[in-house]
């Protein structure tokens, strides 16, 4: 792989960073030589669907190419019910938002993103729309993986991440940073995820918090007990065990859930002793808000984990059926991942395929979380 340097030798605009300070070949170096002349960019979009923890895993992927980039208009599709995470983000210019599952949207996105005119389209996501989307950008540089089953309507495709990076397992910020550390985008230095906290929904939170009786700058934790699928999803008799102990130590726990999960949360209050606030109507930004000014954060593999970590808060995050080195928290601060080993780990998590109930998230003791939240307090003090 070609230095910094001897890249930025090679490229009028690249040179200009430099002297500019961006990028610092001291901090972030590309994974491969640039595949076209960065000068003559002047838009670029970033293409990432599906999920909240997908989408604040692609922050790191923003940053980089912001800081790459400064001047250059860079925008990012993603499904309109998520779009709220990056709410006051600063990294992006234009949000585009296509509605999951309907046609007319996607026509209509195509359309618009046509008439854009971008210059590079990275493909972070690789499935049917998003290849589709991409293609109808028009762009001259489309950009995605060589396994994409479309890959062929790239005009630009990357050997996988693990081949990149040098090893044999990469965490999904590796992999979606690759993909631009592959066109000559520095990312070496692997940024953090970050989300933005805006002044509109902290002023919401707060407010409602005083309301629910947690006064302001006081200590909580935040308890997330739900997951998309069983074999993630912790039992929350568990989870009271755990707002009882946080409760002894002088934390308050704020749980949050959404309408769908009123039963949930209602288990969760009958199994505790300890006092116990639930929202289950808040909004991404909310949420967000919420989750920074949380003392610690204890739950489920989920993407509210991930905003968690995007916001700077120290983590307890109990795994099932995920892959681990794939989806653990993104965190700058301490964070701790609990889980049992088991030889079916990972799997696709839709069900158990192994045992009459999903063992793997099922056999995590309280004593063991427990023991992570106690580590947890203890390095963020």
């Amino acid at each position: 792989m070609n230095s910094l340097r001897e890249i930025v030798e090679t490229s009028p605009q690249l040179r200009r960073l430099a002297a500019q300070g961006l990028p610092n070949e001291d901090v972030a170096e590309p994974l491969a030589p640039a595949r076209w002349d960065w000068s003559q960019v002047k838009r670029v979009l970033v293409v990432r669907l599906r999920s909240i923890g997908d989408t604040v895993l692609t922050t790191p992927t923003l940053y980089a190419l912001r800081r790459f980039l400064p001047n250059v208009q860079l925008d990012i599709l993603l499904e309109d019910w998520v779009a709220p995470v990056l709410e006051g983000y600063p990294h992006v210019d234009h949000i585009i938002k296509v509605a999951p599952r309907s046609a007319t949207s996607r026509a209509r996105v195509a359309r618009q993103l046509r008439s854009n005119r971008y210059d590079v389209v990275y493909n972070l996501h690789g499935g049917t729309t998003a290849t589709f989307l991409s293609r109808a950008t028009g762009a001259k540089h489309r950009v995605g993986y060589a396994q994409y089953r479309y890959a062929r309507l790239h005009q630009h495709r990357a050997p996988s991440a693990a081949t990149l990076w040098g090893k044999r397992k990469t965490h999904s910020v590796e992999q979606q940073l690759a993909l631009a550390g592959w066109t000559g985008v520095p990312v070496s230095d692997r940024p953090a995820t970050e989300l933005a906290v805006t002044a509109e929904a902290s002023a919401s939170v707060c407010t409602r918090l005083s309301q629910l009786g947690v006064k302001e700058n006081s200590d909580f934790a935040l308890i997330h007990p739900a997951a998309a699928f069983a074999t993630k999803q912790w039992p929350v008799e568990r989870f009271a065990k755990v707002v009882d102990v946080l409760f002894e130590c002088g934390l308050t726990s704020v749980a949050i859930t959404t309408r769908r999960e009123i039963e949930l949360a209602a288990v969760l209050k009958r199994s505790s002793r300890a006092p116990l606030v639930v929202f289950d109507d808040l909004s991404l930004p909310e949420l967000t808000s919420l989750a920074s000014q949380a003392r610690l954060f204890v739950g489920n593999d989920s993407g509210v984990a991930h905003i968690a970590s995007a916001v700077g808060v120290p983590s307890v995050v109990i795994f099932g059926s995920s892959n681990v080195d794939h989806w653990q928290p993104w965190a700058k601060v301490p964070a701790q991942i609990v889980r049992e080993e088991l030889e079916c780990q990972p799997c696709h998590g839709y069900f158990c395929e192994k045992f009459q109930q999903p063992e793997c998230i099922l056999r995590v003791p309280v004593e063991k979380v427990l023991s992570a939240v106690q580590r947890v307090l203890r390095e963020s003090t």
